[in-house]
């Protein structure tokens, strides 16, 4: 909660229910407003800023219990609401708690139940108020979800995380594989109103066209081959929470529209139902490449990108971060170190400045991923610069033709020895995953294969 007045809002048509609870929860909360109908709620709501709202289900209005759960939520996620009807039935509490109700309660109301269910959505607000506090804490201090970073560049991601986590608007993060966009997207949902709810990452670029509709909406038993059960979707996973789209420039055009439609309304179907679903989660997605070109191409639909695109972030990549790669490796040194039982290892300082000069084309990926392999084959407690990789020493020195040239006897070597680099580090970059590999290489998995077999990497 943003201040220490707990504000309730109670909905009911019937004006002894209304006067009852008001006068029952008078010790349990600071300040109560009561509404007839849900016209008057929603005046009060958007007026007052209720931290809870109690509301019937059957409610003598063109706008039932749960329609005004979800139009309340939309307002404010944060929002509690405990739901009461007489029809306490199992669907009707399936459908309260799909708009994002906090409990249901059946009638004849039970005051005391209502005081303890009253008690527990104060306790759980306060919990969550103190937890986003605690993070921010952690963001002033450069520490967010995993993110490390004390150069200029991060702190301005920091800053933008900060400004937007509150919000409800939808944000493209941009950047190079490997630059920590799921970190930003994680930072967003532990610092925003939905941090108590779920945090689903799809990652688009590796879903085939023919999944991707039932991997985001779900699907319904029967609705096609091998749909052997209900399945839901990560739109009704992640309800409540928040969406990570990772690679979404990779979608189909099909794709584009289907999810176009979806952040338009606000709504969607599974795939082969006729039931109408609420989309109750932020969109946050990220890519990797320039949607300006890809529109351009006419391979990127340029509305969705308008609709994804509300708040862009820009993740630097390490090459213009190199100030943070002593703590970054000293941070992974650290984690790898007690994962893998290992005595803990240091960076001698003229290995540390070929490490710093090395333009790490795999990003903080790669990095982390040498860091783990140092850990894991490195003896000694003290890593050398004459025991680095060869890859990473190389890619270190100046990039001059006549600097690079002097290593190589002849062109072709140079080329092979230039090609096995560029392979090896593709690879790291991609945590190994062939197949992304070689689409990042704009390769056959076929030629990645034959190539890695000649260059020996494995």
């Amino acid at each position: 909660m943003n201040d220490s007045e707990f504000r309730v809002l109670i909905v009911d048509d019937e004006p002894n229910i209304r006067s009852g609870l008001a006068k029952g929860l008078v010790k349990e909360v600071d300040s109560i407003e009561v509404a007839a109908d849900p016209h008057e709620a929603l005046a009060k709501f958007e007026e007052t800023s209720p931290h809870l709202v109690i509301a019937d289900v059957r409610l003598n209005s063109d706008i039932d219990g749960i329609e005004l759960v979800r139009r309340m939520r939309k307002l404010r996620p944060s929002v509690a609401v405990i739901v009461i009807t007489a029809h306490g039935t199992v669907e009707t509490a399936v459908d309260a708690m799909r708009a994002g109700a906090f409990d249901f309660i059946a009638k004849p109301l039970d005051l005391n139940l209502v005081r303890q269910q009253v008690k527990k959505a104060r306790q759980h607000l306060e919990l969550r108020a103190e937890n986003v506090q605690l993070r921010s804490r952690l963001a002033d201090a450069g520490e967010l979800s995993g993110i490390i970073g004390n150069c200029a560049a991060m702190q301005d991601v920091l800053h933008q995380i900060r400004q937007v986590a509150a919000t409800e608007a939808t944000v493209m993060i941009h950047g190079e594989s490997g630059t920590g966009k799921e970190l930003v997207a994680r930072a967003l949902h532990d610092l925003s109103d939905r941090s108590d709810g779920p945090f689903v990452a799809v990652n688009l670029g590796a879903m085939p066209e023919t999944l991707l509709e039932s991997e985001l909406f779900g699907h319904e038993k029967g609705s096609f081959s091998g749909a052997s059960r209900q399945k839901p979707g990560c739109f009704e996973q992640a309800a409540g929470g928040t969406l990570f789209l990772d690679e979404v420039t990779e979608m189909s055009p099909k794709s584009q529209v289907d999810l176009l439609r979806v952040l338009e309304s606000r709504r969607f179907n599974r795939v082969g139902g006729e039931q109408v679903l609420e989309a109750d989660a932020r969109v946050v997605s990220a890519t990797n490449k320039s949607v300006t070109d890809l529109i351009e191409e006419n391979t990127f639909r340029e509305d969705l990108y308008y609709r994804l695109n509300v708040i862009p972030i820009e993740v630097p990549s390490l090459r213009q971060r190199r100030d943070d790669i002593p703590l970054l490796i000293e941070h992974f040194l650290q984690h790898f170190c007690t994962r893998h039982r290992r005595p803990l290892k240091h960076v001698a300082s003229d290995a540390m400045r070929t490490l710093v000069a090395n333009q790490w084309p795999g990003n903080v990926r790669q990095l982390r991923n040498w860091v783990e392999r140092m850990v894991v084959t490195h003896t000694g407690d003290v890593i050398e610069a004459n025991q680095l990789p060869a890859e990473v020493q190389l890619a270190s020195k100046p990039s001059s033709a006549n600097a690079r040239s002097l290593a190589y006897n002849s062109l072709a070597e140079a080329v092979e020895a230039t090609e096995r680099d560029v392979i090896a580090a593709a690879l790291e970059a991609c945590d190994f995953h062939r197949e992304n590999t070689a689409k990042r290489l704009g390769v056959s998995v076929r030629t990645l294969h034959y190539k890695m077999g000649r260059h020996g990497l494995h």
